[in-house]
């Protein structure tokens, strides 16, 4: 709240609007004479987060989309600039518990793994169509995972005798695919991978570069911009951008290195420890 630095009055647009705790404490600090567009591809969250901030009234627009879209959003909503704009990146705590959405690696459910359920392609169609090689890329790509053609050739061997069709199973797969080599590791063997599909899933990092290169544009002078990643992918797309825009004096960064969580924050919500925030102001 600080980096974004929301007054009374201020213009401010909610990329992931997710469970809408970012929105409220914006809401809360703009009302009654701002405006908060809140944005998210997940139409389920949307309709939760439309009942929990209904008190805000006309101060809060939900819109179902994904940020890349921000242009034609922000256009069709009549905005001519904004004075603040987050994006917290990711997956919700809600999504990845829910088991019929297929993200988590804990909860059995069909792989699906789409942020917005109305897209075509699935974490299914992704795990028992591509080719071994297309799936060695993927996860070495968006994964970041060493053991990426032992993992795509465990799969594939799976798949041969039958679909893999939900998300215990894969994880299982690449546990094995694994081996000994993770045992002592402190994240499970099947997380890089699920990561890497979730990506090509929901195109995140595409939509992420050139959803952030088009919210920059929106900001008026003296406007805030607000990123949270949660993997060194996102993160160096954030700060390559953001530091490309400051050589052309488009934006002055206002981290200089990324902000983590606290201790105490990370204690108290374990899935923000890899979190990093950067901000950055329109000159």
């Amino acid at each position: 709240m600080s980096y974004l630095n929301i007054k009374s009055g201020s213009v401010v647009v909610d990329c992931t609007l997710g469970a809408g705790g970012h929105s409220e404490q914006i809401l809360k600090k703009l009302s009654p004479d701002g405006r908060l567009i809140g944005i998210d591809a997940d139409a389920d969250a949307l309709e939760k987060t439309k009942n929990k901030l209904k008190e805000f009234g006309s101060s809060f627009t939900p819109v179902h989309d994904n940020f890349v879209n921000i242009d034609r959003i922000l256009k069709k909503e009549g905005v001519k600039q904004a004075d603040a704009i987050i994006m917290d990146l990711g997956i919700s705590s809600d999504q990845l518990e829910s088991e019929e959405r297929g993200f988590s690696i804990k909860r059995e459910g069909r792989l699906d793994m789409r942020m917005n359920r109305d897209s075509g392609l699935t974490a299914y169609d992704i795990v028992n169509r591509y080719s071994e090689r297309d799936l060695s890329e993927m996860i070495k790509e968006y994964g970041e995972e060493r053991l990426h053609n032992r993992v795509a050739r465990y799969i594939a061997e799976a798949r041969s005798k039958r679909p893999i069709e939900t998300t215990t199973e894969l994880a299982s797969i690449v546990r094995r695919a694994a081996g000994f080599s993770y045992r002592k590791s402190k994240i499970d063997p099947a997380t890089r991978t699920f990561q890497a599909i979730r990506i090509e899933v929901n195109n995140e990092l595409g939509a992420l570069e050139e959803g952030l290169k088009s919210a920059i544009f929106w900001l008026k002078g003296g406007g805030r911009i607000v990123v949270i990643s949660f993997h060194s992918l996102e993160d160096r797309i954030v700060k390559n951008l953001f530091k490309g825009y400051s050589q052309l004096k488009i934006l002055k960064i206002v981290t200089k290195k990324p902000v983590r969580p606290s201790p105490d924050e990370t204690a108290s919500n374990p899935r923000s420890r890899s979190a990093k925030l950067r901000a950055a102001e329109r000159i």
